[in-house]
């Protein structure tokens, strides 16, 4: 093999190897990224969590049902209000110590409240 030959093989397996250097860098920052956003919406939800459960606590109790039935409700009010889960959570439990349920989820809580108390009288 002739040196310039020789030198130029090994100026493209460097290339080469840069290049896979630079695609595996670029896989890594992209799969860091994807655990940053993947672990803050982790973070989200167990600090919602505690909201979403007091509040089914208090379903619990003002329909005297089982935890699935409020469950159930929470959901409702969720999807008939068009308001997130833990935003429904965490106005019911500040209407409990006197907060006012706001007037996009206030009718739900309602329907949803006195269609817990019916299935229950049945």
């Amino acid at each position: 093999m002739i040196a310039s030959e020789s030198r130029y093989i090994q100026h493209e397996e460097r290339a080469a190897a840069r290049d896979v250097a630079g695609t595996a860098t670029g896989a890594a920052a992209a799969e860091v990224a994807g655990l940053r956003a993947e672990n803050e919406q982790l973070r989200e939800a167990m600090d919602s969590r505690a909201t979403i459960e007091q509040a089914r606590g208090m379903l619990m109790a003002l329909a005297s049902c089982p935890g699935q039935t409020a469950w159930s409700m929470l959901v409702e009010i969720s999807q008939r209000s068009n308001v997130k889960l833990r935003d429904v959570a965490a106005f019911l439990v500040a209407a409990a110590t006197g907060g006012l349920l706001p007037p996009e989820i206030e009718p739900a809580y309602r329907h949803a409240l006195a269609r817990a108390r019916r299935g229950r009288a049945r």
